[in-house]
């Protein structure tokens, strides 16, 4: 089943919070009670969401949603981001570039660059900057996890451990109000721990739904980071404890 854009973000509303409401999910997205029950008789189909009195709850709590779907979500704002990134990426530099559909679209905005060593544990962002004469890639081996392109595992560590870059770019699945980074796949998340610490600066770039979602495991923290890219404005205390940690927020601009 293909999800449209409200389905998907019902499906991040059932994870975030746990339970989506019929009558609550109608008032914000401007639709009938209908089209909600609708909607969530068609995820409760596709095994989603499970049915209860009211509305729906989400029939797992720790996996993620499909990639697919993921980079179909908030497309628009992950592309200002990725160009809001690129951005402040020099020209002649190193950097580690991790899974995630925003850190690929920092590779889309990369290709203008010129003399760029990219290490990857990414198959498609390897793809992406494949098409730049200019840029080295070195993709990190490991385990492939199919359903995104990812290489994860002790094999991944160890081939970043011989590295030493100016900047490493990562995601998140999640990012909660006290700044913890957190994500779904530990294996995953022991790379993107390496990544951070092979690097002179670390960049994490997510958009504002991270903000609504949870996930179970942690990367770290924003006070650890050099900046954070996003597409909007953060919570206010969120904001200044990242200014209380001299990271920076950098507030994407659409096109």
């Amino acid at each position: 089943m293909v999800l449209s854009l409200r389905q998907m973000e019902i499906v991040e509303l059932a994870r975030a919070e746990g339970k989506v409401l019929v009558e609550e999910l109608a008032t914000r997205f401007g639709v009938t009670l209908q089209t909600i029950r609708r909607d969530l008789s068609e995820l409760a189909d596709a095994g989603r969401l499970a049915r209860v009195h009211g509305g729906a709850v989400l029939r797992s709590g720790v996996a993620n949603i499909g990639y697919a779907e993921r980079r179909n979500l908030n497309a628009d704002a992950k592309a200002a981001i990725g160009r809001a990134c690129a951005a402040a990426i020099p020209d002649n530099s190193s950097l580690f570039l991790n899974i995630g559909t925003t850190t690929e679209a920092v590779a889309r905005a990369l290709l203008g660059h010129r003399n760029l060593t990219v290490v990857t544990n990414n198959l498609n962002i390897a793809n992406i900057l494949a098409e730049s004469e200019s840029c080295e890639v070195i993709v990190a081996g490991g385990v492939l996890r199919r359903s995104d392109g990812g290489l994860v595992g002790d094999l991944t560590r160890e081939a970043i451990a011989a590295f030493k870059v100016d900047f490493a770019i990562i995601g998140t699945s999640a990012l909660d109000n006290e700044g913890e980074l957190l994500d779904f796949d530990s294996q995953e998340v022991h790379v993107s721990r390496a990544i951070i610490g092979r690097a002179r600066q670390a960049f994490l770039v997510a958009d504002h739904s991270k903000l609504t979602r949870a996930a179970p495991v942690r990367i770290g923290s924003l006070r650890d980071l050099a900046a954070i890219f996003t597409d909007r404005p953060l919570p206010q205390p969120l904001a200044r404890k990242c200014a209380d940690w001299d990271t920076a927020v950098n507030v994407a601009e659409r096109s």
